[in-house]
């Protein structure tokens, strides 16, 4: 894309777990500064492949505002390439995996295997195709589980790190998932 010198650099913090107030103070400027530019951020995933022989699904809790606020993140991953393949906000239920499991159909992604835990929400949606089930299976998600909340600072659980609003949630992963998934910005 066509950023900035300072855009990009504020880009890059963000997605190296660089806390918006840190940002701000680190690059003097104004926190307003820091939140335009992630809220102008466009980044969106794209798939790379549209068959993979094993996806792995989980789901992923934060929070917005309060810890009452739960975000629920329901996505595909590809463990042989580290590739955030789909994911979809919602509540932890069913509708929530029946959604990203659309969104695969919709962006003409194929697989052969889907390997989840032991949630029945998942065994459900997915019951049409060919399933591992349990942890020996979700390694790769789980371990991509950790590599998300290191590097985006509103994923970790006990944190005063927090977004106030939902878009600005939203687009905090969005750019994550970008960078996990290219290696840039």
């Amino acid at each position: 894309g066509c950023h900035s010198g300072i855009t990009r650099k504020i880009l890059q913090l963000m997605v190296r777990g660089s806390g918006i107030r840190d940002i701000a103070e680190v690059e003097r400027i104004s926190i307003g500064k820091v939140l335009r530019t992630l809220t102008e951020s466009t980044y969106q995933i794209q798939p790379k492949q549209s068959h993979y022989e094993s996806l792995e699904v989980d789901e992923f809790w934060t929070f917005v505002g309060n810890k009452n606020n739960k975000q629920w993140l329901i996505y595909a991953y590809h463990r042989e390439t580290g590739e955030i393949v789909a994911y979809f906000w919602g509540k932890r239920d069913l509708a929530t995996v029946q959604r990203l499991k659309a969104k695969l159909k919709q962006l003409g992604i194929h697989y052969t295997r889907i390997a989840s835990d032991h949630w029945d929400s998942f065994i459900t949606a997915f019951k049409n195709c060919k399933q591992s089930i349990g942890k020996f299976f979700t390694v790769g998600i789980e371990g991509n589980n950790c590599k998300i909340r290191h590097r985006i600072r509103r994923g970790f659980r006990r944190s005063c790190n927090f977004s106030k609003k939902i878009e600005n949630h939203f687009k905090a992963f969005d750019l994550t998932f970008f960078y996990i998934n290219n290696g840039f910005i």
